[in-house]
C-alpha cells in the first residue's frame, strides 16, 4: 500500500492506495497547533495536534484501527509544491533530495517547509519506510524558455525568478486519464479555490497561466490573479511587504469582488457584486485561454478539472461562450486526483529499483 501525504501549514492530508491505485482510505488533521479535528472517511472527531509529527501519528493510529496496518505500507509519497528548475521528475527521498527541496524554500515559503515537515514526520514515525516525492511544478518543465523567462536583468533571473507554473500533478493526472485518446492541442483548466490553465501540446505542457508563484494568471478564490507589478509596489508602499502578501493571497479574488471565495455561493446570490465576480472569473479565464491557444498554435479540445471545473456546468458554459469564435470544440470534464498521480509516480519509481 502507498500512503500519500500532503502536508500544509496547519493541516495534513493522507490517502491510502493499493497496488492497483484503488483508493482505500482518506483522512486529514486540521488546525495543527490548535483545536482542530481528525477525519477519516466520514468519521470526524476533535483533535489537538501540537505539530505535524503528532498529527501524522494520530492519522496512522486511526488507519490501523480502521483495518489498515502500517506493516502493509510499502512506501510513502509526498506532494511537494516547488521543485525549482532542477527537480523536474518524481524522486526517491534522499539527503540530497531533501537539501535540494530545502534550497527551493525561498521560492515557495508558504508551502515547501510544510511539505518537508511531512517527510520528517514519516521518517520519525516509520524510519524504514521508503519515501518518494512528486513536484507540482515538474509537469511544466517542458515549457520553452520563451514561455518561462521574465524580461529582467540577468542578475535577477539568476536568482531563479522565472515562470514555473503549478497544478502540475493535476494536469499530469488529466493527461493520463485520456490515454491514447489525448487530443494533440488540449486547453486544460484546473478551476477551484486555486485556478489555472495549461496549454498541453502532444501530452506536454507548453505554457501555464501561473508564474513565479501560484498568484499569477486567473482570478482565484482569494488570490488576485494577474496584477501589474507597479500596483503591487503601491500596495507594499501603503501596507508593507507582509501585509501586501496577505492582501494578494488571502483577501483578494472572488472574496474581494463578491464577498465570498465560494463559487457555489456566488452563483446562488442575487446581487450585483456576486454577478460581477462570476462574470469576472469567466471573462479572465477565457482571456488567458486565448494566450494558451496561441502557445499551442490552435486548440483541438478543452478539459475542465478541479472543484469548480468538475461541478459547475454553468461556469464551464460561460467560459466556453467566450470562446465560441473558435467553433465547436469537444469539452471534457475530468475528475482531479492529484493523490492518485502521486501514488502512480511512487509505484513507477519502485518498479525501477
Amino acid at each position: 500500500m502507498i500512503l500519500v501525504v500532503n502536508a500544509g501549514s496547519s493541516s495534513i492530508k493522507v490517502a491510502l492506495f493499493d497496488a492497483g491505485l484503488a483508493r482505500l482510505a482518506s483522512g486529514e488533521v486540521t488546525e495543527i497547533g490548535g483545536a482542530g479535528h481528525l477525519k477519516l472517511g466520514k468519521d470526524k472527531s476533535p483533535l489537538s495536534a501540537a505539530n505535524h509529527a503528532a498529527a501524522l501519528t494520530a492519522l496512522l493510529d486511526t488507519l490501523v484501527a480502521a483495518g489498515h496496518p502500517v506493516t502493509s505500507l510499502t512506501a510513502a509519497a509526498h506532494r511537494v509544491v516547488h521543485g525549482g528548475a532542477a527537480l523536474t521528475a518524481p524522486a526517491l527521498v534522499t539527503p540530497d533530495i531533501i537539501a535540494q527541496i530545502t534550497a527551493c524554500n525561498s521560492l515557495a515559503p508558504l508551502h515547501n517547509p510544510h511539505n518537508l515537515a511531512g517527510i520528517a514526520a514519516i521518517a520519525q514515525a516509520l524510519p524504514a519506510l521508503p519515501q518518494f516525492v512528486s513536484f507540482d511544478t515538474a509537469f511544466h518543465a517542458t515549457n520553452p524558455a520563451i514561455a518561462t523567462t521574465y524580461a529582467l536583468p540577468a542578475d535577477e533571473t539568476a536568482k531563479g525568478i522565472r515562470r514555473y507554473g503549478f497544478h502540475g500533478l493535476s494536469y499530469q493526472g488529466l493527461v493520463h486519464s485520456f490515454g491514447t485518446a489525448l487530443p494533440d492541442r488540449l486547453l486544460a483548466l484546473h478551476l477551484g479555490n486555486g485556478a489555472s490553465l495549461c496549454a498541453i501540446k502532444a501530452g506536454q505542457s507548453v505554457a501555464s497561466s501561473m508564474g513565479y508563484s501560484p498568484l499569477d494568471g486567473l482570478v482565484m478564490g482569494t488570490r488576485t490573479g494577474a496584477i501589474d507589478g507597479m500596483a503591487v509596489l503601491r500596495l507594499a508602499e501603503d501596507h508593507g511587504i507582509a501585509a501586501t502578501g496577505k492582501i494578494l493571497n488571502s483577501e483578494s479574488g472572488l472574496r474581494a469582488l463578491g464577498g465570498t471565495s465560494n463559487m457555489a455561493e456566488l452563483l446562488d446570490t442575487d446581487t450585483d457584486a456576486a454577478r460581477f465576480a462570476v462574470d469576472y472569473f469567466c471573462y479572465w479565464a477565457a482571456r488567458h485561454a486565448g494566450s494558451a491557444i496561441v502557445a499551442m498554435g490552435g486548440v483541438d479540445a478543452v478539459a475542465f478539472t478541479g472543484g469548480i471545473g468538475e461541478n459547475s456546468g454553468q461556469i464551464r458554459d460561460r467560459i466556453m461562450d467566450h470562446l465560441t469564435f473558435l467553433g465547436k470544440l469537444p469539452v471534457h470534464v475530468i475528475a482531479a486526483d492529484e493523490e492518485q498521480q502521486i501514488a502512480r509516480d511512487a509505484l513507477s519509481l519502485m518498479a525501477q529499483v
